[in-house]
């Protein structure tokens, strides 16, 4: 008994040391990183790259511009990981700097956004869970439609749905109030809303 009881100690422990091991190797990349380590800063690109095009992706809807901005991010990253403050995780923080670079791409393209009027904000807001329901809809196919909204739409939509980015967090990042933030955010989402029902109907009818 003693020894089987020894066993089960054992087999709880692996995964907290799997986990801590990682957690150490990490931080010692991202130490290598802050002397100039070309070799763990290769590491490091390895690891992110392809979240941070994915993220970028999401908000220009071009390849070429996602390619730019995640090469631009990881050489800016690197460059200030001085500023880097592990009060958040290094992922997080260089999720931010592809956003905003992101961001950036999207203000020269110099796409007008529909005025806000703050006086429409909604009492309360609903929550996400009918139009992120992925037993409903296969995660990839409201991606495919999140991708068709106008653009000031899919940049809240993919900051907050898909990045997980509060509505505060977004109202830093994007320079616009609270308010207008969730005044956007839910006509946004009602304008998902209605194209993943048009888009149902459209399969159910086929």
């Amino acid at each position: 008994m003693l020894q089987l009881k020894k066993e089960v100690v054992i087999q709880t422990e692996k995964p907290y040391r799997v986990a801590q091991k990682y957690k150490n190797i990490h931080q010692e990349l991202i130490d290598a990183c802050k002397n100039g380590n070309s070799k763990a800063q290769f590491e490091i690109y390895k690891l992110y790259y392809k979240a941070m095009y994915n993220t970028s992706l999401r908000l220009l809807n071009d390849s070429l511009e996602a390619e730019d901005v995640m090469q631009e991010a990881f050489l800016s990253a690197f460059k200030n990981l001085h500023s880097y403050k592990e009060e958040v995780s290094f992922g997080a923080w260089l999720k931010k700097i592809v956003v905003n670079r992101s961001l950036d791409v999207l203000k020269k393209r110099r796409i007008d956004q529909e005025p806000i009027d703050e006086k429409r904000l909604a009492v309360a807001e609903e929550t996400d869970s009918e139009v992120w329901d992925e037993t409903e809809q296969k995660v990839a196919e409201v991606k495919q439609v999140i991708a068709q909204l106008p653009e000031n739409y899919r940049v809240l939509i993919t900051l907050h749905l898909l990045e997980g980015f509060d509505h505060d967090e977004i109202s830093e990042i994007l320079g616009m109030t609270n308010a207008n933030v969730r005044t956007t955010y839910s006509r946004a989402r009602k304008r998902l809303q209605e194209m993943l029902t048009d888009k149902k109907k459209s399969i159910w009818m086929n």
